[in-house]
């Protein structure tokens, strides 16, 4: 839990400390002249501090890498990202492990500034939980979609399970039959809960190419490169 400190007001300071209460610019600027190798994460105006990542962090990030770049690789329109800082709001900048979004001239509600960043609130966003369960499934999730994610993956590897969230309407998408959950705001985005959890790649290969030979996708796809 985080330990408890003052809000922090002065203009310079040298370095965050997790638990400090702060408001996104003033995050923005202290991080920035942190060391390279240094990690935090604002949420709701509370600094965050990760803990180290393990190797079933890296793999489930790859394997869900693989599966949105794939995916963004066969719907022009699209551009997905990997632990890219996100500033969500003024109490909120964080480093989701990955994004998927329309890209901003196709209609995309988030945007590159010009010194490298992401603003606003991209289509989808995945977290892998290990040792940040709690706070992706609640206090993450609650402020997705105070900013306007439209769906958000959470990969939980102990226990092994994929939450998949609608935060428009709030409620949990499903897996089908079949085991394969279908994203509803990227068409066409097929994922097999079983093939990802044991990084079965033909699984997850399989799945993901069925979706992109629907109806549904060539559609979403029209609609993106018309706009």
């Amino acid at each position: 839990m985080a330990t408890a400190h003052k809000r922090v007001e002065e203009p310079r300071r040298a370095r965050l400390y997790n638990g400090d209460h702060m408001g996104q610019k003033l995050f923005h600027r202290i991080y920035c002249q942190m060391p390279s190798d240094y990690h935090a994460e604002l949420i709701g105006g509370i600094v965050f501090e990760p803990s180290p990542v393990s190797v079933w962090h890296g793999t489930g990030q790859i394997d869900l890498g693989y599966l949105l770049k794939s995916y963004s690789m066969a719907t022009r329109g699209t551009k997905v990202a990997a632990g890219a800082t996100l500033i969500l709001s003024d109490e909120d900048e964080v480093e989701p492990d990955l994004m998927l979004r329309v890209a901003q001239e196709r209609g995309g509600a988030s945007y590159t500034t010009r010194d490298g960043f992401i603003k606003g609130a991209p289509e989808l966003v995945a977290e892998i939980a290990y040792s940040s369960r709690a706070i992706d499934l609640h206090m993450k999730k609650e402020r997705y979609a105070l900013a306007g994610v439209v769906e958000y993956i959470v990969v939980c590897l102990r226990p092994k399970k994929i939450y998949w969230f609608d935060l428009r309407s709030g409620a949990e998408l499903i897996a089908d039959k079949n085991g394969v959950f279908q994203s509803k705001v990227f068409p066409g985005l097929w994922i097999h809960e079983k093939g990802l959890l044991e990084s079965d790649d033909e699984l997850i290969k399989n799945t993901l190419e069925r979706g992109l030979r629907t109806a549904q996708h060539s559609e979403f796809v029209a609609r993106l490169t018309a706009s």
